[in-house]
């Protein structure tokens, strides 16, 4: 059987941090994952470029059941020196907007840099490897891997989330949480287009492809960046952060025209423009199809010196403050984090270690920490993969 100090299981963001880190301590370290490729998630992330950190990261940027249990991971290793590790290997960064960063050129060059980090601290990679059984022993674990067995002292679950599956993602973390009596939290796709139900799609199918910059509301969380109307109903920016906050039966408030007071704006254009009809005035703040179909969606097909008080109010709040209520999400198919995992109550927040399996660490989209769209999720992946690499 061969033995390794450290086997770590998914070679994503948090499980190849996690290895250079225990490599670089002079552990033997193994990391096993059924895919064929390494850091999948990370080649497809940000249009291929990679959203790397955000350097505006806090706690307050991740949900969680214990909001708190983040503060010490991501304390201890901060963008800053995860942007030290890019810039010593040379690759070009920028910031686009809020503090996300991205690669100039292709993401596939944060994967080569993990890849050679792992290999200069002696890290062992094996694809297409799967885990077919965890067992205790009494000196650590056993794994049945292919036919064959692997002993370790220190076991690691990098192996994230369910979300987008077709990048072979799967709950494996949860099954082994499960085996070894650690509690879940519940699970839900996170930053994901939320869907209409067919009426409503039926009404709104001209505004497919349209963009605008909003204000989104749900409860008493608002994040304001772009929205799209989609073929199955909203996407954008916007929209994936919502999701995170949403749940299903509740409504979502959209400002499509953030910054503006478009009643008085409509009534200001009675003097100023009065010949011109109201889905004209409102193309002054909205793309135009979107201007025109609320206008008539509302009844208000004139010219805005002829449109009454009470009509130009209703169409003001259709624009400012548009009360709709989604059936759901895309799911796991197209949402880029699972929301909820292994619950922290069961983990040490300084070292990931589950606190009633010595040895058992779990890292990473696998744990109930959930970040904000824009490079908190990958923020979280190499805080947590490092601080179990000083651990384990």
């Amino acid at each position: 059987m061969e033995r390794f100090d450290v086997v770590i299981v998914g070679a994503g963001a948090a499980g190849m941090m996690c290895a250079i880190e225990a490599g670089k301590r002079g552990r033997s370290v193994l990391v096993l994952d059924h895919a064929k490729a390494p850091g999948e998630k990370i080649r497809i992330s940000g249009g291929g470029r990679c959203n790397f950190t955000n350097t505006r990261t806090t706690p307050a940027n991740f949900l969680s059941q214990n909001p708190r249990f983040c503060i010490s991971a991501l304390s201890r290793y901060t963008p800053a020196d995860f942007i030290a590790l890019v810039d010593r290997h040379h690759i070009p960064w920028h910031e686009k907007t809020l503090g996300q960063l991205f690669c100039d050129g292709s993401s596939r060059e944060i994967v080569d840099m993990l890849l050679a980090e792992m290999r200069a601290a002696g890290a062992a990679l094996r694809l297409g490897a799967s885990v077919d059984r965890i067992e205790t022993a009494p000196d650590g674990f056993e794994l049945a891997v292919g036919g064959g067995r692997i002993g370790c002292a220190a076991l690691v679950v990098a192996t994230g989330g369910k979300s987008i599956p077709k990048m072979g993602a799967t709950g494996f973390a949860y099954e082994m949480a499960r085996q070894f009596g650690l509690a879940l939290t519940e699970t839900r796709p996170a930053l994901v287009p939320l869907t209409f139900d067919v009426s409503l799609l039926e009404r709104l199918k001209g505004l497919t492809g349209i963009a605008v910059d909003v204000r989104v509301s749900c409860g008493k969380t608002s994040f304001e960046e772009a929205m799209l109307f989609t073929h199955r109903g909203l996407s954008g920016p916007a929209i994936l952060q919502i999701s995170s906050y949403w749940r299903e039966g509740q409504e979502i408030v959209v400002d499509m025209a953030r910054g503006a007071e478009v009643f008085e704006g409509l009534r200001a254009a009675r003097t100023s423009h009065p010949k011109q009809a109201v889905a004209t005035v409102l193309g002054g703040w909205l793309p135009n199809r979107l201007a025109h179909h609320i206008a008539e969606t509302e009844g208000a097909t004139g010219r805005v010196a002829d449109t009454p008080d009470r009509l130009l109010k209703r169409v003001a709040e259709a624009v400012n403050g548009w009360r709709v209520k989604p059936v759901g999400s895309e799911g796991y198919r197209t949402a880029e984090v699972t929301l909820g995992g292994v619950d922290t109550a069961g983990l040490d927040s300084r070292t990931l270690q589950a606190k009633a399996v010595p040895g058992l660490y779990v890292i990473g989209e696998a744990v109930d920490v959930t970040g904000w769209l824009g490079g908190y999720n990958f923020q979280w992946a190499w805080a947590s993969g490092w601080c179990a690499g000083q651990a384990v």
